[in-house]
């Protein structure tokens, strides 16, 4: 059987998802899974397929960055596809695993991937590096910051936490983290408005 992965790292990602499930699905692919998170946190897709694979079907993704972020990652998701004797095949290179030099290619391939990905992120140290010496860099914008009024606010009105974070658009984590925070300023201030 032929078993399909599409993965984006984004929810707002939908163009290339519904590109990948088209190209799958042209490749033959029986039974489809799909996922939208990060290929370095929880991979539930990825794991059913997995699971559901048997000795003789194949996993088809489009693209090698679709299963994997790392050579080390895709060697730990390659070496459990060949445990349970399931092939894996890449349509965009035109690589299948059911024959040695797939394998082989695959594998060099693999590692050209994350030279890539770590050249990359080398030069954008880089320029970060400079931007900074010349006072251009500002970082990022800090969301939780910007949006804690509102999040204060909405608490205030007895709203709850995963509430307010789809309210305002940003994680439970953050609104857990600013909420904390407001409280251990509170504490402080009343610690002082009772010193002598």
């Amino acid at each position: 059987m032929l078993i399909g992965l599409a993965r984006t790292s984004t929810l707002e990602q939908e163009a290339g998802l519904d590109a990948q499930k088209r190209a799958l699905t042209a490749a033959g692919v029986e039974k489809l899974f799909v996922e939208q998170t990060s290929s370095v946190g929880p991979r539930p897709a990825l794991e059913a397929a997995i699971e559901f694979g048997r000795d003789g079907d194949t996993i088809a993704v489009t693209d090698l960055s679709r299963l994997a972020r790392s050579v080390p990652d895709f060697c730990r998701i390659q070496a459990r596809l060949a445990a349970k004797r399931i092939e894996l095949r890449v349509l965009n290179l035109g690589l299948d695993t059911a024959n040695p030099t797939g394998k082989l290619m695959l594998n060099v391939l693999a590692s050209i991937a994350q030279f890539e990905r770590e050249m990359m992120l080398e030069r954008q140290r880089e320029g970060v590096a400079k931007a900074k010496l010349e006072g251009r860099y500002k970082g990022r914008a800090p969301t939780a910051r910007r949006k804690a009024e509102q999040v204060y606010a909405l608490a205030d009105r007895g709203v709850r936490k995963t509430a307010i974070a789809a309210e305002v658009g940003m994680s439970e984590r953050s609104v857990f983290r600013l909420l904390a925070q407001r409280v251990l300023v509170a504490g402080t201030e009343d610690r002082v408005a009772t010193l002598p």
